[in-house]
């Protein structure tokens, strides 16, 4: 078994781990985030505390399957002038939400929360913020003819590290954040654990 199971199907915070030296087990924690989510506007609860609670229930969920083992859970919000988005179901709604960031500044808020059986150890929470440019609508499905349906799992509707730069006038703050998992503070908690080498 690896020294540490992600909660999450999501290959990109896989390979950003594995790519940074980690070895990690995928185990999808496979909870209800659209009612976690409800129940967190609900009670008023901020972007940051949103994305937070989800990151701690995937692990949460996680751990209980494996025991002693170190879980990380992780999650992603966008946040746009008061508004969440969530990933697009398919290519109408993807092109929907360009439309709307388009011209305008959003958040991305990450976090991350690891567990060991049951017990919440350590967290994080990050965010970037990015404008995006006001690119017109031949663009826009040039952009997602080319970039096809992997931008469907990813809440923005971009990668960054790819044809999605070019939806961009300005990033603000950590790449890796953008990616979906502020990576530099779990391996320093790792190192913590003596899980990577001080």
């Amino acid at each position: 078994m690896s020294a540490l199971i992600l909660a999450s199907a999501s290959r990109a915070r896989a390979a950003m781990l594995e790519r940074a030296g980690v070895p990690v087990t995928c185990d999808p924690a496979g909870i209800d985030e659209d009612a976690v989510k409800h129940q967190c506007r609900a009670a008023g609860a901020t972007v940051e505390a949103t994305a937070d609670i989800l990151a701690e229930r995937k692990a949460h969920a996680v751990s209980l399957r494996h025991p002693g083992a170190l879980v990380l859970g992780a999650d992603q919000m966008l946040e746009c002038e008061g508004v969440c988005f969530d990933k697009p179901e398919d290519r109408a709604r993807a092109a929907a939400h360009l439309a709307i960031l388009r011209g305008r500044t959003h958040r991305l808020v990450s976090a991350a929360v690891v567990v060991r059986d049951g017990v919440r150890l350590w967290e994080t929470v990050d965010t970037a913020t990015l404008a995006m440019r006001p690119f017109g609508d031949d663009f826009l499905a040039h952009y997602l003819d080319t970039a096809g349906d992997d931008v469907l799992h990813s809440v923005g509707v971009y990668h960054l590290e790819g044809l999605g730069a070019q939806l961009f006038e300005r990033v603000e703050g950590d790449f890796f954040t953008v990616l979906g998992l502020p990576l530099l503070p779990v391996l320093g908690f790792l190192r913590q654990q003596g899980i990577l080498r001080a």
